[in-house]
């Protein structure tokens, strides 16, 4: 059912829905009848169909029967034929007497012997056959498991007689039994759901639904339709918000256990342990294999029996029990009290090896009380998992080693180092829980500095709140810096990353001045990241050679530094390439996935692959979802930047509006500045350079590059532009030697070629080819894609004013066709614009030529193909003094400053490449 178990709109069911529908079609024809029966395990569907159908055939005019079978009721004789035939009654008149007798005494509405099972059949048919004349008939059997006998040999009779009728019957039932004994050889079995189905079933019944929570609860209900809609609803708040991690095992609810229960309940002691072993086992297990029986136990076959017997498992070639379905093994769990759970751990754990992580589970699962050894135990063990990348896996054994803590400071220190790797393994609202936990009780002092990172990492992470940075961690460094202390593993280093983190987002003062204190006694990638952030026109010169040596030696194996300082130093300066993403495997946790996939966004913005805008939406809808909420708000930004490029305001106003209000709260001017920045670049696309040059030069002066935003360079080339627009031209030349004389270029590629693309654009005419000439041959100019498509707009535009037509179109044209497939329809417009004037201008020249003297149309067409003065004036018997003179004045009249221009203004010169272009 699509939305609820009451509802008639399916999911899925499209081969039966299919044949159900051609069935009903034949009858409302009357092309004849037509029986079906649907067969199919406890909750797979079966009535959710039948509804359906009952619903398609009332909406076309059928008079609907129908009637359920009921395990209490299977012993009443004709029971569920009087559900079927009780509208229909009334109409028992029409029938002969002998007929009418026997159905009325087979029904109890008269007295005396009911008669034989025929007759009532026959009595039934002629019933449904009176009814068909006036409209078509749809009769419904749900749990035929269930129907009385009497009632399912009537059935049976009509299934097999219907077919001159206007009549459809659908029964339903269980593929297990008796029931279908004599009917058709071939039913319809249901199956389950597509994994597709499911996932749209559980969205329509559970939108709020996590998902880690909802792949879960798909993999315990494996496809079937009735566990996808009950499981979530027994799970706590918390769990179906994916904010603490899962039970071990489900609850099942009332309505899952008792399709089960009964079976379960009638199994010997010996089969129901043997069961409960191998469901707490895991499907991935080895351990549940059935084993030789005890002295004085029952065989093997004596334990398989019953469980085969009552279709709740198989043996398979290993010698495990594979249970029918999913369900089953959750029931078997759900069923089960809290002893027999113990007893089963122990078994379990004791089959297990000492240093197997899995032996240590079912020795927790299995223990009564607290237990200091093992607590320590899984303490050391979920400690290892931790160091080979397992945080999330760590942290659930580290949060059972606290609950079987005996000393209360030691299940304080346990609970912090679980929020630390839950926060580290992409469990971070459940971090955020434990941190809460902790906070209502003293905190040991050795783990104080921890505690304080914890706390911090859930601040920012899931707060969206950096107060915390700058009042615990630069104490916290303090001491585990102090003499003698020991700092564990690199604590410091990953402090000293949080502040960093805080600062530049912030430009917290306090945080830069800590930093700054240790930024000796972090390694060279954590310096590199300082530099790369601290101060960039002053701090960063060479960083992006820097990254690419260690970048290098890190995929050689020469070096062990953590690649995750190489990348947030990679996002300073735009130098996250493929080769520093290569360094990271799909086997991290989502606090290093997370980062890795806004780098991936961010490049995708600046190197033209502009159909990645929506998986940063969709990452923002994961971030969020998993607690990650600054991380939800910078995916957010990116995608932003997609809309920006694109002059879409309306969308970057749907994004600024939720982003801005807890950007403006945690302080943060990397997202605030970054905002405004694009609303400048929007402003530009629809030709606002007023606008523009206002947002932009209130977020820095032309003169100087101010201390701080690391990302001074991105508005860098947009305030040049804006400037000159506006005719503030000094404004733009003071930007331009504000960034030469900090060494911009020295920082990046990207800084350079930005740098270089601003010095064209305020570069004099004598000088500005040259100009343009070095911004494309900046090393990997062409990476830039979007930035460099608007340098070609501005160098065209330049060029078509000159009067230098061919140039200027080339340009446009190679503008024009990478905005149309940025899909930057305002930057189309103004690539079409440019193209138009250039046009005009060509125009305007041809009529300037209509001006020339017959001698200066000779002058001008000789050296237009290139000769000499000299030349020119051997050909026409001229001084080279006077062609000079004819050249001085022929200049003007066409517009051109160049002889290389003449060929072009010329009457009779070839057009510069066919019409304007226009998207297709």
């Amino acid at each position: 059912m699509e939305r609820g178990p009451g509802d008639t709109a399916l999911v899925g069911r499209r081969r039966e829905r299919a044949l159900l529908e051609r069935s009903l079609e034949r009858a409302r024809s009357a092309a004849g009848g037509s029986a079906t029966v649907l067969r199919g395990d406890a909750g797979i569907g079966k009535t959710a169909l039948l509804d359906w159908t009952a619903a398609r055939a009332e909406g076309s005019g059928f008079t609907v029967l129908r009637a359920a079978g009921s395990e209490a009721e299977v012993g009443i004789a004709f029971g569920a034929l009087h559900q079927v035939l009780r509208p229909l009654l009334e109409n028992s008149r029409a029938l002969p007497r002998p007929q009418r007798a026997a159905l009325e005494g087979a029904l109890g509405l008269r007295d005396g012997l009911p008669s034989g099972g025929f007759m009532v059949g026959a009595s039934a048919l002629a019933l449904l056959a009176e009814e068909a004349r006036r409209r078509p008939v749809l009769m419904l059997v749900d749990d035929l498991h269930w129907v009385d006998s009497s009632s399912a040999a009537v059935f049976l009779f009509l299934h097999q007689r219907i077919t001159g009728l206007r009549t459809v019957m659908v029964c339903a039932g269980r593929p297990d039994g008796s029931a279908l004994d004599g009917w058709p050889a071939h039913p319809v079995d249901l199956g389950a759901l597509s994994g597709d189905d499911s996932r749209a079933l559980l969205r329509r019944w559970h939108p709020g639904l996590a998902t880690a929570t909802a792949e879960r609860v798909m993999e315990e209900a494996a496809g079937n339709p009735l566990a996808l809609a009950e499981l979530p609803g027994q799970l706590a708040r918390e769990h179906r918000e994916g904010v603490v991690p899962l039970p071990e095992r489900l609850p099942l609810g009332q309505r899952l256990e008792a399709l089960f229960v009964r079976r379960l309940r009638s199994l010997p002691a010996e089969a129901a342990r043997a069961l409960l072993v191998a469901a707490l086992d895991g499907p991935a297990g080895g351990s549940g294999v059935i084993r030789e029986p005890a002295p004085g136990q029952h065989g093997t076959e004596g334990v398989l029996e019953p469980i085969e017997a009552g279709g709740l498992a198989r043996l398979d070639h290993t010698g495990r029990l594979v249970f029918r379905h999913p369900l089953v093994r959750s029931a078997v769990i759900a069923s089960a009290s809290r002893s027999e759970l113990r007893a089963a751990h122990r078994t379990l754990a004791e089959r297990l090896p000492e240093d197997d992580p899995r032996r240590l589970l079912h020795e927790a699962s299995a223990a009564e009380g607290p237990a200091e050894l093992l607590a320590a135990r899984l303490q050391k063990a979920g400690t290892r998992i931790a160091l080979r990348g397992g945080d999330a896996e760590g942290a659930l054994l580290l949060d059972r080693a606290a609950a079987l803590s005996v000393d209360p400071e030691n299940r304080v220190r346990r609970l912090t180092w679980a929020a630390v790797m839950s926060a580290r393994g992409g469990r971070l609202a459940y971090a955020a829980r434990l941190v809460k936990e902790i906070e209502r009780g003293p905190v040991p002092r050795d783990v104080a500095p921890l505690f304080a990172y914890a706390v911090v990492y859930v601040d920012q992470s899931h707060h969206v709140d950096f107060a915390s940075s700058f009042s615990l961690l630069p104490g916290a460094m303090a001491a585990l810096t102090a003499p003698g202390a020991s700092a564990p593993g690199d604590l410091v280093e990953q402090m000293f990353f949080k502040l960093l983190l805080a600062s530049a987002y912030t430009g917290e003062p306090r945080g830069w001045e800590t930093l700054e204190r240790y930024r000796e006694l972090v390694s060279p990638a954590a310096g590199l990241c300082h530099r790369a952030w601290a101060d960039p026109p002053r701090t960063a010169q060479g960083a992006e050679a820097e990254l690419r040596a260690m970048v290098t030696r890190r995929a050689a194996g020469r070096d062990t530094g953590n690649a995750w300082l190489l990348l947030w130093a990679a996002s300073a300066v735009d130098g996250a390439d493929a080769n520093l993403l290569r360094l990271f495997g799909g086997e991290h946790a989502y606090a290093t996935s997370g980062s890795v996939a806004k780098a991936r966004c961010y490049q995708a913005f600046l190197r033209g692959r502009w159909d990645a805008a929506e998986d940063c939406a969709r990452e923002a809808d994961t971030a969020e979802e998993l607690g990650y909420h600054c991380n939800a708000l910078l995916f957010r930004l990116y995608h932003a930047h997609f809309l920006a490029g694109r002059g879409d305001e309306q969308g970057l106003s749907a994004v600024r509006e939720r982003i801005e209000p807890a950007a403006s709260r945690a302080r943060m001017r990397f997202v605030t500045d970054r905002l405004d920045h694009l609303q400048a670049l929007v402003a530009l696309a629809h030709g606002r350079h007023e606008e523009a040059y206002d947002r932009l030069r209130r977020m820095m002066p032309p003169g100087s590059l101010p201390r701080g935003p690391a990302w001074f360079h991105l508005p860098f080339f947009d305030f040049v532009v804006a400037s000159l627009r506006c005719g503030r031209r000094e404004e733009a030349l003071a930007r331009v030697a504000a960034g030469r004389a900090a060494r911009m270029d020295g920082v990046s590629a990207h800084h350079a070629f930005l740098l270089a693309a601003a010095s064209a654009l305020t570069a004099d005419d004598d000088a500005a080819d040259a100009a343009y000439a070095a911004a494309y041959a900046v090393p990997g100019a062409g990476r830039w894609v979007f930035e460099l498509a608007r340098l070609r707009l501005a160098h065209g535009s330049w060029l078509g004013r000159r009067g230098r037509g061919a140039e200027a179109e080339e340009l446009l044209r190679t503008a024009f066709r990478t905005f149309r497939e940025l899909r930057a329809a305002p930057w189309v417009e103004q690539c079409r614009a440019e193209l138009r004037a250039v046009r005009r201008s060509a125009r305007t020249a041809e009529s300037d030529a209509d001006a020339l003297t017959p001698q200066e149309l000779r002058i001008a067409r000789l050296v237009a193909t290139g000769l000499t003065n000299k030349e020119v004036g051997a050909a026409l018997h001229l001084s080279p003094r006077t062609v000079g003179a004819h050249l001085y004045r022929i200049f003007p009249k066409l517009g051109i400053t160049s002889r290389a221009a003449l060929a072009r203004a010329l009457p009779g010169s070839p057009p510069a490449h066919g019409p304007l272009l226009h998207e297709s």
